[in-house]
């Protein structure tokens, strides 16, 4: 199945795993879209937002597309801005906070068996 359209079109859904806040997903592409190997979702964090900090068992490619703020890692906080990105591996404690004065975009690509579908699980 092959699927062309903008980010735009898809819906924006708030993440609501605890510790996030004023942060929403798009599924960009996932399960439904019969991809086997990976997901893309776009996040979009408000002024002053963030995901929660979570580690997982999987990694995690990011890439900045609007906005700046943070990723931190580890307990170290690399700055970033459009054109950045990131990799981080499996069960590094992680979480991403906009700090800037604009929406902070963002993708993110996961193996889709991690049930893509969870916003930051």
């Amino acid at each position: 199945m092959k699927k062309f359209m903008h980010s735009d079109q898809v819906p924006a859904n708030p993440v609501e795993t605890p510790g996030a806040q004023r942060a929403k997903m798009r599924l960009l592409i996932g399960p439904g879209d019969e991809a086997p190997t990976f997901a893309m979702r776009q996040f979009e964090l408000e002024p002053g937002g963030c995901t929660p900090d979570h580690e997982h068992p999987w990694e995690h490619e990011m890439y900045i597309l609007q906005g700046a703020g943070t990723v931190k890692c580890s307990g170290e906080e690399f700055p970033v801005r459009p054109g950045c990105f990131a990799f981080v591996p499996p069960n590094e404690p992680h979480q991403v906070v906009n700090t800037g004065l604009m929406t902070m975009k963002f993708l993110c690509l996961i193996p889709v068996e991690q049930k893509c579908g969870c916003p930051v699980k």
